[in-house]
């Protein structure tokens, strides 16, 4: 099976299959409770918070965004009618706002695939309206990857905003892009068989995690940083499995996502239930675990010292009493 398959059947069935999780995941150590906040979301992934103080969350199997209350985990359709996935995965992945305008990230919706729409940004207009402003999709078949690949358009997953445009990753093409509100679109720096995931920046210095390839050894969970020039990455940690996100909690201390434990089985098995885990950066470039057994988690925010994790089975957890010193990772 293709790298690209294994990656399109990893995903396909992540959102596909929801295990129910217990109200209460214990903390293997620290003062650090998880809480169940929503339940119910269609195929749950990537988040952000709102100019309002609000979480906004992408729902990909039925093309809407959700706004969250993170005190109370009321919510209300913030805007619908955006593409949907075509082969079971795909859609609207990620969602970032500039001011008080919110983007959406959108992926393998294109004609490579059987779709009819754009892999790209599109600019939220209104609750039913929305602004192809920048066409990636098209840029990764015009400029394919070094590394293997089997979707022309690729599988772009993360948006982050970054000097007035984006920085997009594309776990399939091993790329990151920089794009810009007017649709330019370039390639900002390549990999090799990493798969890149979420992204997270402080400063000049840009921190990405990776998911690593299949079978997605713990060893391969990395986050890595790297500077608008750079050449190369440098790796400030490594050691917890397929890593899907970063981000900064209070003050400069960072954290990652791990989706969690390999199944065993064969190529494309998506982890375990239950063994996902939200981990902190160490200054030794080790991981300690803050919170773990939860399920198939795709997405992370911080709101101080209070972490919200969106889950692939359509849950949102609140994490209260995530933290702990800054460690020297910030350039």
């Amino acid at each position: 099976m293709s790298f690209a398959r294994r990656l399109l059947v990893l995903f396909a069935a992540l959102i596909a299959v929801s295990v129910p999780s217990a109200a209460i995941a214990a903390p293997p150590s620290g003062n650090a409770t998880a809480s169940r906040l929503v339940t119910g979301l269609q195929g749950g992934l990537g988040s952000t918070f709102g100019p309002d103080g609000a979480l906004y969350v992408t729902e990909t199997a039925v093309g809407r965004i959700t706004r969250v209350d993170p005190q109370t985990g009321a919510t209300t359709t913030y805007a619908s009618g955006l593409p949907k996935p075509v082969i079971g995965l795909g859609g609207a992945m990620d969602i970032a706002f500039l001011g008080h305008t919110a983007y959406v990230l959108v992926t393998l919706v294109s004609p490579d695939v059987g779709g009819s729409n754009v892999d790209g940004i599109y600019r939220i207009d209104g609750p039913h309206s929305f602004t192809v402003v920048a066409d990636i999709g098209q840029f990764a078949i015009n400029h394919p990857p070094a590394t293997p690949f089997d979707v022309p358009s690729g599988l772009q997953y993360a948006l982050q905003p970054y000097r007035g445009g984006f920085l997009v990753t594309d776990g399939h093409h091993n790329r990151v892009y920089r794009v810009t509100l007017d649709g330019k679109v370039t390639q900002l720096i390549a990999f090799g068989n990493i798969v890149p995931t979420g992204l997270a920046v402080r400063g000049n210095t840009i921190y990405m995690a990776e998911a690593g390839p299949v079978p997605h050894l713990p060893e391969n969970g990395k986050v890595v940083s790297f500077g608008p020039k750079s050449a190369a990455v440098t790796e400030v940690a490594s050691g917890s499995p397929l890593l899907v996100d970063v981000e900064f909690g209070r003050g400069r201390t960072l954290y990652a996502l791990s989706q969690g434990v390999g199944s065993g089985g064969p190529p494309g098995s998506p982890a375990l239930p239950d063994t996902g885990a939200l981990v902190k950066v160490n200054s030794d470039g080790a991981f300690t675990v803050v919170t773990d057994g939860l399920n198939r988690p795709a997405s992370l925010e911080f709101i101080g010292t209070t972490a919200y994790v969106v889950t692939l089975g359509g849950e949102i957890w609140k994490i209260d009493g995530v933290s702990g010193p800054p460690y020297g990772v910030a350039r």
